[in-house]
């Protein structure tokens, strides 16, 4: 679907074996995007705010359990069941392929939101405060949003319109690697990797093509790491997740060469 947008179609991936779930994405998007913290009692209710939630697995038994995180935003899908729902048209897809939403014209209906299989929307239950010293510390790169409108993950949508500012006064397009989402840029291991999918030479292309894994099982054909959130939806996400590489499997794969090496 990247060669439909030109010249720019946004994409991420997600690198589960980097991963290791200490959730600095979700700390760095509550600060980049001015969004509320609500407590536990309201977070135990659903109210919760995040725009980017952190998905924890536990595989395994007893004393051989491994703990796999999956963090989990908007996937910007190019056929997003968030956006047809919509009475007023609030969300609706931009030209560069992004889920995008005009909160001026939001009702609250939350149609958006129970037709969103990633539940990655989020309610403003309240008109939220916040705290000194926290109220001199917000974003005014921002829109405000108020009670009663939904919001969700935008890739930073602000980042990119000063990016593509910059790249107009050059007379050039942005170049891969000059928009970095705040998830990415706070991710301490680079799990994220963030840009423009119509490139074919940019990252975030080469990572989400499919191709065949080094250390998948030779006996299995074209076993690759790439994979999307329910591809049988055909919503077709623009966020790809590399699948963490189960260590024990290599070890099996190559533990009796490697143990006679030394």
């Amino acid at each position: 679907t990247a060669t439909y947008y030109k010249p720019y179609r946004w994409g991420m991936t997600v690198d589960l074996d980097r991963c290791n779930g200490c959730s600095a994405c979700v700390v760095a998007c509550y600060a980049e995007n001015n969004i509320p913290v609500v407590g536990k009692e309201r977070a135990a209710v659903g109210r919760e705010m995040s725009w980017i939630r952190m998905e924890r697995y536990l595989e395994g038994y007893q004393d051989e359990t491994e703990t796999r995180f999956a963090p989990v935003m908007c996937q910007q899908c190019s056929n997003a069941g968030c956006e047809p729902v919509c009475p007023v048209y609030a969300t609706y897809h931009n030209p560069e392929g992004l889920n995008a939403m005009i909160y001026n014209r939001c009702v609250g209906t939350r149609y958006c939101s129970n037709n969103c299989i990633y539940k990655a929307r989020r309610y403003n239950w309240f008109d939220y405060e916040f705290p000194a010293p926290l109220d001199q510390q917000l974003n005014s790169s921002i829109t405000t949003r108020a009670v009663g409108v939904m919001e969700k993950c935008n890739f930073c949508v602000h980042r990119l319109t000063e990016a593509k500012y910059a790249a107009r006064d050059l007379d050039r397009d942005v170049q891969d690697g000059e928009v970095v989402t705040a998830c990415q840029q706070t991710c301490p291991t680079k799990a994220i990797t963030f840009g423009n999918l119509a490139d074919p030479n940019s990252k975030v292309s080469q990572l989400a093509k499919r191709k065949p894994d080094l250390l998948a099982d030779p006996d299995k054909e074209n076993r690759d790491r790439q994979y999307e959130i329910f591809p049988e939806m055909n919503y077709k996400p623009a966020v790809t997740y590399l699948r963490k590489v189960n260590h024990k499997e290599v070890a099996g794969l190559y533990g009796n060469e490697h143990g006679t090496a030394h």
